[in-house]
């Protein structure tokens, strides 16, 4: 299972239910990823969306433990459990875990990649992403040059897990 993130230098990922920064090649690399795919979010997350609609070309699963969620176009589960059930119909490489916080946090010890946005500077922020770094068993397999837009300098790292899976 993969998971897909932008973070900055602090590992944050947002503030007030919003992205630190738009980065229109993120975005590029983002939809390439997963489109087609199956993609695993939360419903605060799936509200900063435009319209708060499903993301297109793409099955959405939508974790809430609001019983009475329901999205259309989308499918609702209510507990990590019911995820993991649902998630086994599923290609486990096709399965791509987008945000937010919670929902990174839950599904962290079920992935094996994660595509991270690594960018170079700090930003105030209220939601952050565990701190790969500091975990072991994640080790960065690969590492784009330098990008930058504007003033803003990254880089895709993609990290793996080492060692048993589960």
């Amino acid at each position: 299972m993969n998971l897909i993130v932008a973070v900055d230098e602090n590992w944050a990922i947002g503030n007030k239910n919003e992205l630190l920064v738009s980065i229109p090649a993120d975005h590029k690399f983002f939809r390439q990823e997963t489109t087609g795919k199956v993609v695993v979010l939360g419903r605060k997350t799936l509200e900063t969306f435009p319209q708060g609609l499903p993301l297109k070309n793409r099955t959405n699963i939508i974790l809430s433990s609001n019983l009475n969620f329901k999205v259309k176009d989308a499918i609702v589960v209510h507990s990590t459990e019911e995820l993991l059930e649902e998630l086994k119909k599923y290609n486990e490489e096709d399965i791509y875990i987008i945000g937010g916080e919670s929902v990174y946090r839950q599904m962290l010890p079920y992935c094996d990649v994660a595509h991270v946005t690594k960018i170079d500077r700090a930003y105030e922020a209220d939601a952050y992403f565990p701190n790969l770094d500091e975990m072991p068993e994640w080790q960065i397999t690969a590492d784009s040059d330098e990008q930058v837009y504007f003033d803003i300098t990254y880089h895709f790292l993609k990290y793996e897990k080492t060692g048993k899976k589960y």
